[in-house]
């Protein structure tokens, strides 16, 4: 069954190796959990597992739904027609397998956004904090002859840069060089103009997404260009593609971004709920407080659904206040003109 139901994932649904091996993974657990044959499966066994797994091991809703899609795609083939897993466990067993994920036992999916409720943008403050604290830490490093100003420099780049162009952590980390180039709705721009992020967000095992980002934060343009041109080239191995380096000639890696932001983050004593993501939702609710069009934030940030755009989106008192301003200001005349 689970070679039968591989088969089916790699060759009829596309998905990736690693995705699949998840899959099935998950499927032996369950069916170590309920010490039974799928055969015997029942609805209670999934209730139980569910339980289990909130109660005992007390995962997070998505994760739990990213479960439950698993064990609900399972049954799907085993009862399938197509693949005649009824009749044979009916002929060999005397029973058959049935779909024991059904919708009254199984969370209802309202937002694509699942992340913890704490997690919330950056204030404009807050980030003029952190950027500040991680050019600071260039210049201790320099003043004091360590040998990490290079990838203190590195940090404080990456940091904006995840910023400037509203990126997750994996995208940051695997920009290369030869991903910026020119818009030509703004020469201004030189070479930064657009960045295409080549390894965006998975969806349900499909291969990694690409989207274009164009700039829409100028100051950025100098801070990227100084560091490709006069610190990049300083860590010595020009040949290898990728823009954060580490000082073993490597690609930085997501966890890397994720150690040094903490130690910024936890000397700042800002919110433990503060992650790199943050920067990336703070892209997102800046550039709508500035008068950037919700539809082009959406495709920017390549979100398929408006509502994650708007999970994401978390506005200032100050902007709420000017646009209850605006808003009044032209109801009034409005009422004006009539009397």
């Amino acid at each position: 069954m689970l070679r039968g139901w591989e088969h089916q994932q790699r060759g009829g649904r596309l998905l990736q190796p690693k995705t699949i091996r998840a899959h099935v993974q998950l499927v032996r657990r369950f069916a170590s959990y309920s010490n039974e044959y799928p055969w015997n499966w029942t609805a209670a066994h999934f209730d139980e597992w569910m339980s289990h797994l909130v109660g005992e091991l007390g995962l997070a809703e998505s994760t739990i739904r990213g479960y439950q899609s698993v064990i609900r795609g399972f049954g799907d083939y085993l009862t399938h027609r197509a693949y005649g897993w009824e009749s044979e466990c009916e002929k060999r067993f005397g029973t058959h397998p049935v779909q024991i994920v059904q919708e009254w036992n199984t969370l209802t999916h309202l937002l694509e956004y699942e992340g913890s409720p704490g997690r919330r943008p950056f204030t404009r403050e807050e980030l003029q904090r952190f950027f500040d604290y991680a050019d600071d830490q260039v210049d201790r490093a320099e003043r004091s002859g360590r040998k990490g100003a290079l990838t203190a420099y590195r940090d404080a780049t990456l940091f904006k840069t995840i910023y400037a162009w509203g990126l997750r952590r994996t995208e940051a980390s695997r920009m290369d060089t030869v991903d910026f180039y020119r818009n030509p709705h703004a020469r201004e721009l030189g070479r930064y103009g657009m960045l295409q992020v080549r390894y965006g967000k998975r969806s349900r095992g499909s291969p990694p997404k690409r989207r274009e980002v164009p700039t829409t934060m100028p100051w950025i343009v100098p801070v990227i260009d100084d560091y490709l041109v006069n610190i990049r080239p300083r860590f010595r191995v020009p040949e290898h593609p990728a823009v954060w380096l580490t000082e073993r000639s490597g690609r930085l890696r997501p966890a890397e971004i994720n150690d040094r932001f903490g130690r910024y983050r936890d000397a700042l004593g800002l919110p433990k709920e503060l992650t790199p993501h943050c920067l990336r939702h703070s892209w997102v609710s800046h550039l709508i407080e500035d008068g950037a069009d919700p539809k082009f934030v959406q495709a920017a940030a390549g979100h398929e659904f408006s509502s994650t755009t708007a999970v994401y989106t978390t506005v200032s008192g100050d902007f709420m206040n000017s646009m209850l301003r605006a808003t009044l200001d032209r109801v009034f005349a409005k009422e004006g003109s009539r009397t």
